[in-house]
């Protein structure tokens, strides 16, 4: 009894650690503490910066994001912006061409075979480098997809903080355009609060270690110089990049003034779909970067530990707390047990059902949705384990259906 109790409550505690107590410890943490202070001002000299994006059948929001890109108050001279299409098949490669022609700071390769975006930036990158190394220059390279728009101040405010030499990356804040307009009914409101809390305890991982765990992938910058190549097969591409930028001594902060906008998915099976590949690819960064977990009493391992590796293993803990449960319940008769036992049972099977029914309604409980959706993320990060156990053949992806 005393065995199935310890890892009963070791996996309690493990997911206690990642879901809550590692927020509220970087909360105090942070606590007055400013972020980077050292930065660029409008009037001094800017770095120059590559703007880079893969796309594969973006039709719907290309034209949109190139417009934001106008937009830009980023000095025109000191940016240049590098377009890869992964073989589109709808119209992506006219309206980009159509577009880019009266814009020669625009460059626009439409490849011929899929390479998947990891691929696509990887390409892009070896072009802009190039290109920028026979001028004597070392860019700021951002990466973004295509349905993110950004803020006319998005750039300068993630490039104003390379002025302090120890930082490597800086990640936007994301933000659902329609968040005070989402459909309650489908997963947005849900996805918008998850993306929302992700991006707050990222902003605190840089405020108190400059260890920013990953950004969130749809609009960030990094140093030229600490971009490595991504291997192929690899899903998660910003945080492999992420883990290089730690890997060379580069520090890695959030900046909440650099806003994006990107509309979330309302359909949990498309969603579900986009986080099991996210998961497989999350095992897979595990196994490459296993190594920064050591030394154990670094910043990098504790935040690298507490906010990604619990949380991937997340489903293990929820799986192995319940069939602990019903042991010390039924084995052991323990009325304690069985109460714990019957409002897990609800939580994981009883919620998901009743809020369907509720759906099916046309009602939404807040509560229970955030239930259902916890509840179908972690199955999805327990499917996508076992799909990298399986082997990733290849980084090729389809868009997550969004509302635009």
């Amino acid at each position: 009894m005393i065995v199935i109790g310890f890892f009963l409550w070791t996996s309690v505690l493990c997911l206690l650690h990642s879901y809550l107590f590692y927020p509220l410890l970087l909360k105090w943490l942070t606590k007055n503490k400013p972020n980077n202070s050292l930065v660029y001002n409008k009037q001094e000299t800017l770095p120059s910066v590559v703007f880079l994006m893969s796309l594969y059948n973006e039709e719907k929001v290309i034209v949109q994001k190139l417009n934001s890109l106008l937009a830009s108050d980023y000095p025109r001279d000191k940016l240049s912006v590098y377009i890869g299409s992964d073989c589109s098949e709808d119209q992506t490669n006219t309206l980009v061409e159509a577009f880019i022609a009266e814009h020669a700071w625009m460059h626009f390769f439409p490849y011929q075979t899929r390479s998947g975006k990891p691929g696509v930036i990887n390409r892009l990158v070896r072009s802009a480098t190039e290109n920028s190394s026979s001028k004597g220059e070392e860019p700021i390279l951002i990466i973004s997809d295509a349905n993110v728009m950004l803020a006319p101040n998005t750039i300068f405010e993630l490039v104003k903080h390379f002025k302090n030499k120890a930082i490597g990356l800086v990640d936007s804040n994301i933000q659902n355009p329609h968040q005070k307009h989402t459909d309650a009914i489908g997963i947005a409101q849900s996805e918008t609060s998850y993306i929302s809390r992700e991006v707050f305890i990222k902003h605190m991982e840089g405020i108190a270690w400059g260890r920013t765990m990953g950004p969130l992938g749809g609009c960030y910058a990094l140093r030229a110089a600490m971009f490595e190549a991504v291997p192929p097969g690899f899903l998660v591409d910003d945080f492999y990049i992420a883990m290089k930028v730690f890997e060379k001594g580069g520090l890695a902060i959030n900046e909440l003034e650099a806003l994006c906008y990107e509309s979330s998915p309302q359909e949990i099976q498309e969603e579900f779909r986009r986080k099991t590949r996210i998961s497989a690819g999350n095992f897979a960064n595990l196994a490459m970067f296993k190594h920064l977990l050591w030394p154990p009493n670094s910043s990098l391992s504790f935040a690298f530990l507490s906010h990604k590796v619990l949380r991937w293993y997340g489903p293990f803990f929820i799986l192995i707390s319940y069939l602990c449960t019903l042991l010390l319940a039924l084995v052991y008769d323990n009325t304690f047990y069985q109460v714990l036992g019957l409002l897990q049972t609800f939580a994981l099977f009883g919620i998901p059902l009743l809020d369907w029914f509720f759906q099916q309604l046309n009602l939404n409980v807040v509560l229970l949705r955030y239930i259902t959706y916890f509840n179908a993320m972690n199955l999805a990060l327990f499917n996508g384990f076992f799909k990298y156990l399986k082997g990733v053949q290849n980084g090729i992806w389809q868009p997550t259906k969004r509302d635009i």
